[in-house]
């Protein structure tokens, strides 16, 4: 049964279900809202930091910087270098970590051997590199978690073109004679003379001072005032790895040879009494006869370095300038004995077995050189010839004497005593 109750109640319950309903719409509103702001501040599945696209990035970078490896390494020469030197430019250096693998290769994949050192800190190749040649280096370190770190380099080698070399004497691990200099020829003429003769020094084991001498752009001679003390070790070290000789042409050595000096050994060879008295440590220990250039070919006077030794050697007069009405030599003999240089243009000491024995001590005959009795085939070592060259050495001195003629230059051969030591020292760069 229905009950109805009065107006009045009725409309007070129809405002109050209204404001329910109201109610009910705002909270619903306020939870929706709720929801969509929600939604909005969260991530979703493609950005789940919530921060959008760039901050995302952000975060994520970050985090793999936390993560990467703390060892540095460094590869010397830089990438994409030229020019680099052949000796010690190619170096792999790591800090905060060790190095675990280097490899280098050439561009075309020929391997270049290398260590690392004992302490994996560093890598170095074990020989010098090729010039004009491109080379890639690929190295891996770890740090103290063990996490890897990788840095790759290529370079390429300083070419001849831009490049120079000295050819010196003598030889390392050679003995030589008092009278040998230090003699560097450059492949290359050399404009900035003090930046590369400061860096080559000869030091010797006599205390003697050194001193370069410049004889043109390619020549540099190194001795001291007097000759080298006998038994005396000397060094010569070449630094001129990178030192700039001309423009845009740079050194490549890096080298050090010693060398022995042996007894003191000085022949004294005078053309007026024709003979040749042969000193050790200033004592005579034989006089020789021998037979100079005649009045019209002189020897030249001076003191000269034996810088070259033969048994036999071939001499022919068209070479240095003796020739005949048909342009032939005025000698050319092939088998000459026991022949000792002591000139580039041509002066030796040499054994003589094709003129009379009476000659040698009596005449001048020859064309400019100094002979000695000797027999054919140079074997016969008590001939005077044979005696002198099996005594002799590389780097003795034959002091000749009263020809009439010229001193020899000191750039003719080994030949740089002829100059006063104020003379040679003038001719220094340093």
């Amino acid at each position: 049964m229905w009950v109805f109750g009065d107006s009045a109640t009725m409309e007070k319950r129809v405002m109050t279900d209204s404001k329910r309903r109201r109610g009910l719409s705002v909270a619903s509103a306020l939870l929706g809202g709720v929801l969509v702001l929600s939604a909005c501040s969260g991530g979703g599945d493609d950005d789940p930091q919530g921060e959008g696209d760039g901050s995302s990035q952000s975060k994520v970078d970050e985090a793999a910087a936390k993560k990467t490896s703390e060892a540095q390494i460094k590869i010397t020469p830089k990438d994409g270098s030229d020019n680099a030197s052949i000796n010690s430019a190619a170096a792999v250096t790591v800090t905060k970590g060790t190095l675990s693998e280097v490899t280098m290769k050439t561009a075309d994949g020929a391997a270049v051997k290398g260590e690392i050192s004992a302490d994996k800190k560093s890598w170095k190749p074990s020989g010098q590199l090729e010039r004009a040649t491109a080379y890639k280096i690929a190295a891996t370190a770890e740090d103290s978690d063990g996490r890897a770190a990788h840095e790759n380099a290529s370079f390429t080698t300083v070419s001849p073109a831009n490049s120079f070399i000295g050819n010196f004497t003598p030889e390392d691990g050679s003995t030589v004679g008092v009278g040998m200099p230090v003699s560097i020829n450059f492949d290359k003429a050399i404009t900035n003379k003090a930046d590369v003769q400061k860096g080559i020094t000869v030091s010797s084991t006599s205390g003697q001072e050194v001193v370069g001498h410049w004889f043109n752009a390619n020549r540099l001679d190194f001795r001291p005032e007097d000759y080298w003390k006998g038994n005396s070790t000397v060094t010569l070290k070449l630094n001129l790895d990178g030192v700039e000789g001309a423009s845009g042409v740079y050194g490549v050595q890096q080298k050090t040879v010693t060398f022995k000096i042996g007894r003191n050994q000085v022949s004294i060879v005078d053309a007026e009494t024709k003979t040749m008295k042969v000193t050790q440590d200033g004592k005579t220990i034989r006089t020789i006869p021998i037979s100079a250039g005649s009045p019209e070919n002189k020897t030249y006077e001076g003191r000269m370095v034996i810088s070259e030794k033969f048994t036999e050697t071939r001499m022919n007069g068209a070479t240095v300038g003796f020739t005949d009405d048909d342009g032939k030599g005025e000698y050319d003999i092939k088998d000459v004995p026991h022949a000792m240089r002591l000139s580039n243009s041509g002066t030796f000491i040499h054994g003589n077995y094709w003129g009379a024995k009476s000659i040698f001590g009596s005449v001048n005959t020859s064309h400019g050189c100094v002979g000695l009795a000797d027999t054919k085939g140079a074997g016969d070592t008590n001939s005077p010839g044979g005696w002198f060259y099996s005594h002799s050495i590389v780097g003795d001195v034959v002091d000749v004497r009263n020809t009439g003629d010229k001193t020899v230059a000191p750039d003719n051969g080994l030949n740089g005593w002829n100059l006063d030591w104020a003379a040679w020292k003038a001719g220094s760069a340093a």
